[in-house]
């Protein structure tokens, strides 16, 4: 769970993910990878038992047996494969509302730029090709090994990785303009811009998106309801479930 909503909070900040997910926002932690399938949802993770816990319509195998559930428990486990189904095309929409406001917050920042009218073209194409991947990736992911390791901060990278050189490039051309025109303090005012082009624009990113925050705020009470449904639960171990955690 953790992890799923970190990546669907793939908003590239400088080449990092933004910190905003559910584990700082709504205190919201889960040892477990989740995969999405149309009958089931399956919980897996390395360590320690049980490592692979499978939902279903109210049934319950954690390591492969199955659990004893009474009426009550088969409700609450049905009622929580609901819930965290109904939360998943919600926590999708949050991320790609955050992708839109990436994009146009690197749209916004080269509007000062005084960038030619083919960089500025080649510069809208790159960033419609790039949130078009991001949005595709994001609604097709149905499972939290998808966003394993360095794969989020890898998509970031990309994205600072293709608009950037294309950006300093052009602020290169001008200083060197300048140069030529004899005016050397705007020539190098013009390269150190180029040079902090990322660094200059990580804060003022991180900022706009603030706006999400009362967007993520807003499913807290539905990730409380899913920890809240487990409680009492336990595997074929005897340990209880724990698929999702609340902290303080």
């Amino acid at each position: 769970m953790k992890r799923l909503l970190a990546a669907a909070m793939l908003l590239l900040a400088g080449g990092t993910l933004h910190a905003q997910d559910l584990a700082k926002v709504c205190h919201a932690t889960s040892s477990y990878d989740l995969t999405v399938q149309s009958d089931r949802l399956i919980f897996d993770r390395p360590a320690p038992a049980p490592t692979r816990v499978v939902l279903s319509h109210g049934t319950l195998q954690t390591d492969g047996q199955s659990v004893s559930l009474n009426d009550e428990d088969q409700d609450r486990l049905a009622l929580f494969q609901q819930n965290l189904l109904a939360l998943m095309p919600r926590v999708k929409a949050v991320a790609q509302h955050g992708i839109g406001l990436t994009m146009q917050a690197i749209h916004d920042e080269s509007g000062g730029l005084n960038l030619d009218a083919d960089t500025r073209a080649e510069l809208d194409r790159r960033l419609t090709a790039q949130s078009t991947e991001l949005r595709q990736r994001i609604a097709s992911s149905q499972s939290t090994h998808d966003w394993h390791g360095d794969a989020a901060d890898q998509y970031a990278n990309q994205v600072i990785d293709d608009i950037a050189p294309l950006l300093a490039s052009a602020l290169g051309q001008q200083a060197v303009n300048a140069a030529l025109s004899g005016d050397l303090q705007q020539a190098a005012e013009l390269r150190d811009r180029a040079s902090n082009l990322a660094t200059g624009f990580q804060p003022r990113l991180q900022q706009r998106l603030q706006a999400l925050r009362p967007e993520i705020q807003a499913l807290c009470p539905d990730i409380q309801r899913l920890s809240e449904l487990q409680e009492g639960i336990r595997a074929s171990n005897g340990r209880p479930l724990n698929l999702v955690q609340i902290g303080q």
